[in-house]
């Protein structure tokens, strides 16, 4: 009874309801020139891995069928350590600001009153953040409910830094936002191969954890203010979820190499917790030092350090694109209904705010969302 009081532990704020699957990476085009990760060396090399496909918004025992985002995260167990990479089915995000990211998810769960989702609290917060206008559009597009974890894309989160051996940088993204084509052209670098289903959920899936501050030689941080936020968020979040050591729970160990350091004690310490050695430093009792190999470069930094609001930046060009030139009429239609039948539930001042939006995207998305909705208002009026 004892042990029955206590199997449950928290369930992930965000990404609750998940999958994964076990496989391995395999490197099919060469990029040492950008980046000197020992996963990259060589062609055909293969890194083990393993995947968790998720919804965000919905609890553990939510649906698969809703109208969400779906992550999509990769731990690359190299022989360096573990290198997480963390993202999502869209290529582009809600929010720009990470001390955003909070009230994102707020406003898109559950009424602190009535604990059920709530159109006015979802609609108050997209229509005061026109920045959330493109992947709103996105999410109630027909790419808002995948057919399945097989068939939707995966894009990284966050802008990496890659370094190769003469430490040299270029930025990198892992098939995230969207840089247009021509001139960001995709470089591949491999392709992954599933093939284990998890043993047991609860230990290879549900103990699972991605933070992005777990990185490799040759991939570093970036400036990119949302890794910038992760960085602590994700890794802080495991801690409270899994305990101070999770690292050391099989699933997330970085098996392949012994990792040395000054961590010590802690609940659910269960390795040796490195035996006898020194647990300071500096020290003079063969403790671990910093590989001068695996430096961080310098890098330059200029401009006025402060805090302000992003929120007037360009939030309609890549939006209007896609409403014009990627989606086709008949999507362009679903996308109206859809859009119409949520905003419905909302309070009319925030159907004012959402549609004023949605016309600087496009004035005709504008209108016929605008007719779509009102149309739906007399329907119910009957």
């Amino acid at each position: 009874m004892a042990h029955f009081n206590r199997e449950r532990i928290p369930e992930r704020v965000a990404h609750a309801k998940g999958a994964g699957a076990f496989g391995y990476f395999e490197v099919t085009d060469d990029i040492t020139k950008y980046c000197k990760a020992k996963l990259f060396s060589e062609i055909g090399k293969k890194t083990p891995i393993v995947v968790r496909f998720s919804t965000v918004g919905g609890e553990s025992g939510s649906a698969d069928t809703v109208r969400d985002l779906r992550g999509f995260a990769i731990k690359f167990y190299t022989e360096d350590g573990n290198w997480n990479l963390t993202g999502n089915n869209s290529p582009i995000f809600f929010i720009r600001d990470p001390m955003l990211f909070t009230s994102l998810n707020h406003a898109t769960k559950r009424n602190p009153v009535t604990h059920l989702r709530d159109p006015d609290m979802t609609w108050d917060f997209f229509s005061l953040r026109p920045e959330t206008t493109y992947q709103v559009m996105w999410l109630f597009s027909d790419r808002g409910i995948p057919h399945s974890h097989r068939h939707m894309n995966g894009y990284g989160a966050n802008t990496f830094k890659l370094v190769n051996k003469s430490n040299e940088a270029v930025y990198c993204k892992f098939h995230y936002m969207v840089w247009p084509k021509k001139e960001f052209p995709l470089i591949k670098v491999g392709k992954f191969t599933l093939n284990r289903n998890p043993k047991n959920y609860f230990a290879e899936v549900e103990q699972l954890a991605f933070p992005p501050s777990d990185m490799v030689p040759g991939i570093e941080p970036s400036p990119d203010k949302m890794l910038q936020g992760r960085l602590f968020a994700y890794a802080d979040t495991q801690r409270y979820r899994l305990g101070a050591n999770y690292l050391q729970i099989p699933v997330n160990c970085p098996y392949r190499t012994r990792p040395r350091n000054y961590e010590r004690d802690g609940p659910y310490t269960v390795t040796d917790n490195q035996d006898g050695a020194p647990n300071y430093y500096p020290n003079s009792f063969s403790g671990p030092k910093n590989d001068p190999d695996v430096r961080a470069p310098p890098f330059e930094v200029s401009g006025d350090v402060d805090r302000w609001n992003s929120e007037d930046e360009d939030n309609f060009t890549q939006a209007k694109s896609f409403y014009r030139k990627t989606l086709t009429e008949a999507e362009r239609g679903r996308l109206i209904k859809n859009l119409a039948s949520n905003l419905l539930n909302a309070q009319e001042f925030l159907q004012v705010r959402a549609l004023h939006n949605f016309t600087q995207v496009d004035n005709d998305f504008g209108k016929r969302l605008k007719k779509e909705l009102e149309k739906l208002m007399e329907k119910n009026a009957e």
